[in-house]
């Protein structure tokens, strides 16, 4: 949701949501105050004072001491104002609960003043909970005096129990953040649907990321690469073609023995640039390509299959309620520049270190394993734990996550090197060096994936089964 279109309907007199640079909405009038970030200290000077008038002198909530706190001296703290003919007439501020910063936001100090118009308070949750998601938001509370609770429930609030501030009964009240089911919804959702009937991968393997060969002790997987990747940055699409079939069969824990690719593009030229891409990661990973087909004069496209060996081959299926979820990440990297929601830790990576994370489940096997892709970390946790009749919980504040990545971000992101694995309680983590391996929940009965926070609050991540495909 846009910050800067949170609100409209100006031209009936209620509160718009603007910015400093941008003060009006296109195509209304502003007759209503403008809901924005204060435009600086005498803003927020401001929005304090309306405070303690109201908080402390009229309803003596606080005491002589005033309202101020540790958020009003946090630098991360944001302050919203709802301004009218340069008079603040309301605010409210929001702020990160944990540092580092987990995606776990409140909201505080809601107030407006007497005469303000109408609207003006449900302009500045509304703006808030905008505002929070923006920044990475993945959970975001605030408690509310009981008066109060009415306004937010028609906003779409949800009630979450009770709380004390300054002696005072309030009611806890959690935004529902949807961070997660859209991403969900659009890369794996159909799959159920789609492949009814067809039982891909097999018994025991179904939609695991590779298939066992009937026969043998081969594994294939196959990958496409999204066409606007192909026409935008071709060598790169050739280098990740090869990284999401190698990352596959790791999930298996396999060895990768081969490549085929499919490749078409409008030019000589493209074909070139992708399969330029394609040999320096087959070269990197020591895969070779066996073959494969190309024509030219069409649509850029892009698809690879990988073939690997093993004797055990790991299932996402393999899990069960109790077992240890751990994700091995590669934190190395970062964004790749062009290319939004994809963490690159390959390129930069040595041949000898590409090859031992490639290993690392094939020298030591968990009960399950999946590769995360294209569903993020959690939509990948979910679709594991779908394959073995499962739910799972994911602990946030113990995910291993890159420096240089929010948590919202590293949770729905394409990392360059993933795995989510379960087992058995006591068993030893995955030889992954330069990964990082840490446990950061379990599999639980029911479905669907639930995030645990720090003050022991769960909330729900993704509701039911990921992909429709069900038990493995």
């Amino acid at each position: 949701m846009s910050y800067a279109a949170v609100l409209a309907g100006s031209a009936t007199g209620g509160p718009v949501v603007c910015t400093a640079a941008e003060p009006l909405l296109a195509g209304h009038r502003r007759r209503g105050p403008c809901v924005r970030e204060a435009g600086g200290e005498a803003e927020v000077r401001a929005y304090r004072r309306l405070r303690h008038d109201v908080f402390v002198t009229r309803q003596g909530l606080f005491g002589p001491a005033g309202d101020a706190d540790d958020v009003d001296d946090d630098p991360r703290t944001v302050v919203l104002v709802a301004v009218a003919d340069g008079t603040v007439v309301g605010g409210v501020r929001l702020a990160p609960m944990t540092a580092p910063d987990l995606g776990w936001w409140a909201g505080s100090r809601l107030v407006v003043r007497r005469g303000a118009p109408p609207g003006t308070g449900s302009a500045l949750v509304r703006a808030a909970c905008a505002r929070a998601e923006a920044a990475g938001a993945l959970r975001f509370d605030a408690s509310v005096q009981p008066q109060n609770r009415v306004l937010f429930e028609r906003l779409g609030w949800i009630a979450a129990g009770r709380a004390t501030v300054a002696g005072r009964p309030h009611v806890r009240m959690g935004w529902p953040v949807d961070r997660f089911g859209p991403l969900v919804a659009a890369t794996k959702a159909p799959l159920g649907a789609l492949l009814a009937g067809m039982l891909p991968g097999g018994a025991g393997f179904v939609g695991d990321d590779g298939a066992p060969v009937p026969g043998s002790d081969l594994v294939a997987a196959c990958d496409a690469v999204v066409p606007s990747l192909v026409e935008r940055d071709p060598e790169w699409a050739g280098w990740c073609a090869v990284l999401v079939n190698v990352n596959d069969l790791a999930a298996m824990g396999a060895v990768p023995v081969g490549l085929l690719d499919a490749v078409a593009g409008p030019s000589r030229d493209t074909v070139a640039r992708v399969v330029a891409g394609l040999r320096a990661a087959a070269e990197a990973y020591g895969v070779p390509v066996l073959g494969g087909h190309t024509q030219l004069g069409v649509a850029a496209a892009l698809s690879v299959t990988a073939l690997g060996r093993t004797a055990s081959p790991v299932p996402a299926g393999g899990g069960r309620p109790g077992d240890v979820v751990r994700l091995t990440a590669d934190l190395g990297g970062a964004w790749r520049p062009g290319h939004p929601g994809q963490w690159d830790s390959t390129s930069t990576r040595s041949a000898a270190e590409l090859r031992h994370l490639a290993g690392a489940l094939y020298r030591r096997p968990p009960a399950a394993a999946k590769d995360v892709s294209m569903a993020g970390l959690v939509g990948t946790l979910g679709m594991l734990a779908e394959a073995g009749g499962c739910g799972a919980e994911l602990e946030v504040a113990a995910v291993p996550r890159p420096g240089g990545a929010t948590m919202a971000d590293w949770l729905t992101c394409f990392p360059g090197f993933a795995l989510l694995t379960a087992d058995r309680p006591g068993s030893p983590p995955p030889d992954a060096a330069p990964a990082v391996t840490a446990h950061c929940g379990r599999l639980t009965p029911g479905e669907g994936v639930v995030l645990r926070w720090p003050d022991g609050e769960v909330t729900t991540a993704v509701p039911g089964a990921v992909s429709g495909l069900g038990v493995a």
